[in-house]
C-alpha cells in the first residue's frame, strides 16, 4: 500500500507501528479527547461569568497521574504479556 503512495526509497523508510488497544495511555488519551470535545467544541461561552469560571479552571493545570514508571508494567501486569518457552 505504501508503494502505491510513495516512491520505493521513501516507502522502505516508513514503518507502521501498531499500538496495543489495551494500553492505559490510549484510554487516557481517548478520555481527554472526549472530554475536550464534549466540554469545548460543541458549545459557546455566552457570559463573562462563564468565561471567568473557565479561565480559572484552566489555570489549575490538571495533570494525569501515571501509575507506572518505565519497566514496571511488565512486572505488575505479567498476566497480560505473552509467554515464550
Amino acid at each position: 500500500m505504501l508503494y502505491k503512495q510513495y516512491r520505493p526509497k521513501e516507502a522502505k523508510r516508513l514503518e507502521i507501528h501498531h499500538t496495543p488497544v489495551h494500553g492505559s495511555w490510549l484510554n487516557i488519551d481517548e478520555i481527554e479527547l472526549n472530554a475536550m470535545t464534549r466540554q469545548c467544541l460543541s458549545r459557546r461561552i455566552d457570559t463573562l461569568e462563564n468565561l471567568n469560571r473557565e479561565q480559572e479552571r484552566n489555570t489549575q493545570n490538571r495533570t494525569v497521574n501515571w501509575h507506572f514508571k518505565s519497566g514496571e508494567p511488565r512486572e505488575k501486569l505479567k498476566s497480560l504479556y505473552l509467554k515464550f518457552d
